[in-house]
């Protein structure tokens, strides 16, 4: 499944990892079949949360003694020696895929170790009496669930590491002070310039108390409970995972909209943080839209940014070049006129989470909560929005559209009246371990999501 856009290397090609994924699925399901409370959990998950036990998956710790490094590199496990682990355990990875990664301990457990956003929900929401390795704020905490035999159960709860081990870098009351200020911090400006180059400037001060990836976690926070307020659909969705104290551990990738002229602006703030390029999309000539693909291999945060892109524009490394301004508004564009860019006032078009896909459907809809229809259904890939939900448009961006012939006096007369389609959640579900995205199946979605064809339709 090629998947790469314009992108010159095969880097990005991602594929499928069947015998690796099988591996994992029979992993879990023995884990499942010897754990009694962790099968409870993983049917509590889906009956409450529509999400699959393996979809919260941080890490699993097998035994050395039943299992070589030659059986996962077989795989196409790859040794991996960056992360700090426990004395005598070894880190793997499957750099191609969206499978979790597996550590071989000299110790006999089996472990599977869970990653809900934090510690201490989980453990009061499932009536636990379970101690915390680890001081708020810190960049690694843990807790043992529960332990049946050999078959261990965990929770861990990441603030920007992709360390295996709890320690404390004595900066927890930096990175309160910093997740305080992100989360409440000025999203209107005068400009759009403006914001953008204060918003740059904040986390650039703020790096200087905080290691790139603790800032990265700590403004993604900020920027999931931003997008969360202006949506209906996360919120209810996040009030289902809340009951089991899991957050958005579930998170896969988070998307942004920006204008033409603030897009190298946006990739400054993302490799402020840490953030490295990925694929690059162009949709074609019909679409009229393309999307750099950024990821945060430490804090696993994944960043799909939309921006509006011409005909002639797809050899043109926007990413690092930037785009000059253009009178015409595709879909991208448009919905930055009317809700502002996605790094300022608007907030995220959508968050996308793992879920189990029919499953996420059904109890969404008979919470009066509509999805839309499938734009990916793949045995590997399927994806959904929840219905846009229509946000108010101030007058004065309606005006500057209008002057500028960006939309017609009645789509005004409309949006002004019933409002525009604002953001969504996404509902993801990946199998054999397929880690990209359909480059077709996103721009029908794009498209089907125009503001203007959402006026026409009365959505």
């Amino acid at each position: 499944m090629q998947n790469t856009g314009d992108a010159p290397s095969r880097e990005f090609d991602w594929g499928l990892c069947p015998a690796a994924a099988d591996f994992a699925q029979t992993l879990v399901a023995d884990f499942l079949e010897h754990h009694r409370f962790a099968k409870g959990l993983a049917g509590r998950m889906l009956k409450e949360t529509s999400t699959r036990f393996s979809d919260w998956i941080d890490h699993a710790v097998l035994p050395a003694a039943d299992f070589s490094a030659r059986d996962l590199e077989a795989l196409g496990f790859e040794e991996d020696e960056t992360p700090k682990t426990p004395d005598g355990e070894r880190s793997f990875r499957h750099r191609g895929s969206c499978l979790f990664p597996l550590l071989l301990s000299p110790e006999g457990r089996i472990e599977i170790a869970l990653k809900p956003e934090e510690l201490e929900p989980i453990i009061s929401r499932l009536r636990l009496e379970a101690a915390i390795a680890g001081k708020s704020w810190a960049p690694y905490r843990r807790a043992v669930l529960g332990a049946e035999g050999r078959h261990v159960l965990s929770a861990v709860a990441r603030r920007g590491t992709g360390d295996f081990v709890s320690h404390d870098c004595g900066d927890g009351k930096d990175y309160a002070a910093v997740l305080s200020q992100l989360s409440g911090r000025k999203r209107d400006f005068g400009s759009d310039e403006e914001g953008m180059q204060q918003t740059c400037l904040l986390l650039k001060s703020a790096a200087g108390s905080l290691k790139r990836e603790r800032l990265c976690d700590a403004f993604f926070r900020s920027e999931r409970i931003h997008w969360q307020s202006r949506n209906r659909a996360g919120r209810l969705q996040a009030g289902r995972q809340d009951r089991l104290g899991l957050g958005w551990g579930n998170h896969d990738h988070h998307t942004y909209r920006s204008s033409r002229e603030s897009f190298l602006a946006l990739m400054e703030v993302f490799t402020t943080l840490g953030f490295e390029f990925r694929e690059r999309y162009y949709a074609g000539e019909a679409a009229g839209w393309g999307a750099q693909i950024l990821e945060h291999a430490a804090c696993g945060i994944v960043v799909f940014a939309d921006v509006d892109l011409h005909p002639d524009e797809s050899e043109v490394d926007f990413p690092r070049q930037g785009l000059p301004h253009r009178k015409e508004l595709g879909t991208v564009g448009l919905w930055v006129g009317l809700h502002g860019q996605s790094l300022l006032q608007a907030g995220m078009h959508h968050l996308a989470a793992r879920f189990d896909f029919p499953r996420l459907g059904q109890d969404l809809e008979a919470s009066g909560a509509k999805v839309m229809a499938p734009f990916s259904n793949f045995p590997f890939l399927k994806q959904a929005f929840t219905a846009g939900e229509a946000q108010k448009v101030s007058d004065a961006r309606l005006d500057r559209l209008a002057d500028e012939s960006s939309v017609t006096a009645q789509q005004r007369a409309k949006f002004q009246a019933e409002g525009a389609i604002g953001s969504h959640l996404e509902s993801l579900e990946r199998n054999q371990g397929f880690k990209g995205f359909n480059k077709s199946s996103v721009t029908k979605i794009i498209q089907a999501t125009d503001p203007r064809m959402q006026s026409a339709l009365g959505a």
